[in-house]
C-alpha cells in the first residue's frame, strides 16, 4: 500500500488547540459496521457499552519534556528540546532545534539552570548528557519543562499552565510519556463512576508514548516505514481481567491506539500474555487482531500510522467514510479533538 492511500483534505479550522469542557463533553463519533448518525458525546459513552465490557486504558504519565534554552559558548543560539528517553548515566536521546548547530561537547543552559552536554547524533536525534541523575532532572522538569504539545499547536501557541492539566489523563500514574493517549484526556472521575455503576470494567496497560507514535511518515510505500520502538507492559492482572469478561461475554475496548497496540503486541505469538519490554509493531490493513473488539480513538493526522491503524481496525473504506463524515459534520480533530467509537464488529447495541 502507499501511504498516500491514507491522505485527507482538512480544513485547519478543526484542528483543536483546547480540550473540550468539561472533558465527557467532546464529540463522540460511534462506527459499528456503520457511522451512527446520532448527536452523541463521551458523557452518552454508559449507554453504548454493555455490562461486563472491559475498557483497558493507558496508566502512562506526561512528562513537561520540552525544555528551552541557550548554547553556551554563542548565547544567541536558542535551543529547543524535546527529551525522548533515558539511556542511562544521565544520557537521554532528544530531538532539538536548531539540531545541526549543536556540536559534540557543546553546553547548553536550559530553563530552571538545566545544564546538558551534546555528545553527538544518532540519526535525526541528538544525544544529551545532564548534569543531574534522572530523579532530579524529572524533579526539574516540573518547573522548568512544558508539556510536549504536538507540532500543529506548538505552531499556533505555546503550552502554558492549563496543559500541565489539560495534556494529562485522569489515569496517569507511571512517568515516562512524551505525549499523551490522548482517548483518555475524555475520562473524568464522574465518568468512570457511571460507567463502573453500568458493569463496566476497567483494567490499565503502560505505554509509554514515545517517537514511535507521533513521529511523520516520510516514505511512499507503507511498508518501508520503520516505528520507533517504545517500552511496555501487560500486566497478569490484565491479562486475567481481560480472560474473565471475555468468559462473561464482555467486549474488550482499547481506550486509545496506544492500549491497543500494547494489547495486539502481547498477543503476537497466539494468545495474550503478559508482556514487558519494548515493542515497535506497525498495524496496518491486514493485521489479525487477536484482543481489541472495540478501540476509542481521536481522529489522526493524514498519512499517519494512527490512521493506518485505525483503517486496520474497520477496514479501510470504513475509515475513509468515518473522516469524511467527521470533517463533514465539523468534528474537532487530533489531541485535543472529539472522539470515535470504532467497533470491528457490527453493534454495540
Amino acid at each position: 500500500m502507499l501511504v498516500s492511500d491514507f491522505d485527507f483534505e482538512l480544513p485547519p479550522a478543526l484542528i483543536a488547540e483546547r480540550p473540550a469542557v468539561p472533558r465527557e463533553a467532546a464529540r463522540l463519533l460511534l462506527h459499528a459496521g456503520s457511522v451512527d448518525p446520532r448527536a452523541l458525546t463521551v458523557a452518552d459513552l454508559p449507554g453504548l457499552l454493555r455490562p461486563n465490557d472491559l475498557l483497558v486504558f493507558n496508566d502512562t504519565k506526561v512528562i513537561p519534556a520540552r525544555l528551552y534554552g541557550r548554547r553556551a559558548r554563542d548565547p544567541e543560539v536558542r535551543v529547543e528540546a524535546l527529551l525522548l528517553k533515558p539511556i542511562g548515566d544521565r544520557r537521554w536521546t532528544a530531538m532539538a532545534r536548531p539540531a545541526k548547530r549543536l556540536k559534540p561537547g557543546d553546553r547548553v543552559l536550559f530553563d530552571g539552570g538545566i545544564v546538558a552536554e551534546t555528545l553527538g547524533r544518532d540519526d535525526d536525534q541528538i544525544i544529551l548528557r545532564f548534569d543531574r541523575e534522572d530523579g532530579e532532572l524529572l524533579l526539574a522538569l516540573e518547573s522548568a519543562g512544558s508539556m510536549p504539545l504536538p507540532p500543529y499547536i506548538v505552531a499556533q501557541r505555546k503550552a502554558d499552565a492549563q496543559d500541565k492539566t489539560d495534556y494529562q489523563t485522569v489515569f496517569a500514574e507511571k512517568t515516562g510519556a512524551i505525549a499523551a493517549p490522548t482517548a483518555g484526556l475524555h475520562f473524568t472521575p464522574a465518568l468512570i463512576e457511571r460507567l463502573k455503576a453500568g458493569g463496566v470494567g476497567f483494567a490499565r496497560v503502560t505505554l509509554h508514548v514515545g517517537a514511535g507514535t507521533f513521529l511523520p511518515v516520510k516514505v511512499d510505500r507503507v511498508a518501508d516505514h520503520k516505528m520507533h520502538a517504545e517500552w511496555g507492559e501487560v500486566t497478569a492482572e490484565t491479562v486475567a481481567a481481560i480472560a474473565a469478561a471475555r468468559a462473561k461475554g464482555g467486549r474488550i475496548i482499547a481506550i486509545g491506539t496506544t492500549s491497543l497496540r500494547l494489547l495486539e503486541s502481547a498477543a503476537r505469538d497466539g494468545g495474550l500474555k503478559p508482556f514487558a519490554g519494548d515493542t515497535d509493531i506497525f498495524i496496518t490493513p491486514g493485521f489479525a487482531f487477536r484482543v481489541a473488539d472495540g478501540l476509542l480513538t481521536n481522529f489522526h493526522l493524514p498519512k499517519s500510522t494512527l490512521l493506518m491503524l485505525v483503517a486496520a481496525f474497520v477496514g479501510l473504506d470504513a475509515q475513509r467514510a468515518i473522516y469524511a463524515h467527521a470533517v463533514e459534520k465539523g468534528f474537532r480533530f487530533y489531541s485535543y479533538g472529539d472522539t470515535s467509537l470504532l467497533f470491528r464488529q457490527a453493534s454495540p447495541e
